[in-house]
């Protein structure tokens, strides 16, 4: 937990009163590896801070799994429409890795941004950050190739490459397998 209130902190300084609240309130969970912190059809209840793993969150087309995006320690989880709005979720999110979150139930955060204010300005930092993650990730998907997609992970997310399962950065990216092998294989 304390790193996820070194990180709060980093973005603006907590008052005593909000630290202790969150101390008491934030809830702690070991997840293994395929397991799933939500499933699509299921409201998404909790946002979550990534301590320890990796996760991926994809939706069915069709029959076909399709990965929209991977967070992993040091990031904030949870499915935005479906936590935002308390709607089912059409999104699943899943454990690559043996991980440890740190999550918080819908009704307490909005607690927490009518008791704390200085919150509302840690939330919107946090909302912005992974706005503008998503932008990108649109960018990426309408405007590049998949070698383009696949050069960009490797130059800001290049750890990724060594820890998610290769059918899952295809998927991710947009391409193949076979095209994924070949892109990898290149000198």
């Amino acid at each position: 937990m304390e790193t996820l209130l070194q990180n709060l902190q980093s973005i603006h300084p907590l008052s005593v009163a909000l630290v202790t609240y969150l101390q008491n309130h934030l809830k702690c969970r070991q997840i293994d590896k395929r397991d799933y912190l939500l499933k699509a059809g299921h409201i998404c209840r909790n946002i979550y801070f990534i301590e320890k793993g990796l996760f991926r969150c994809f939706y069915l087309k069709g029959n076909v799994e399709v990965c929209s995006w991977f967070m992993k320690q040091g990031d904030v989880i949870a499915s935005v429409l479906s936590f935002f709005n308390q709607t089912p979720s059409y999104e699943s999110i899943q454990a690559v890795e043996e991980s440890v979150v740190h999550y918080i139930e819908h009704r307490e955060l909005e607690y927490i941004y009518r008791n704390f204010p200085e919150f509302n300005y840690v939330g919107r930092v946090l909302v912005q950050k992974y706005y503008m993650l998503s932008e990108q990730r649109l960018y990426s998907l309408r405007m590049q190739r998949g070698m383009e997609r696949y050069d960009f992970l490797m130059q800001h997310h290049s750890d990724l490459i060594l820890r998610v399962p290769a059918k899952y950065l295809a998927s991710y990216l947009g391409i193949s397998e076979a095209h994924l092998s070949v892109i990898k294989s290149r000198p």
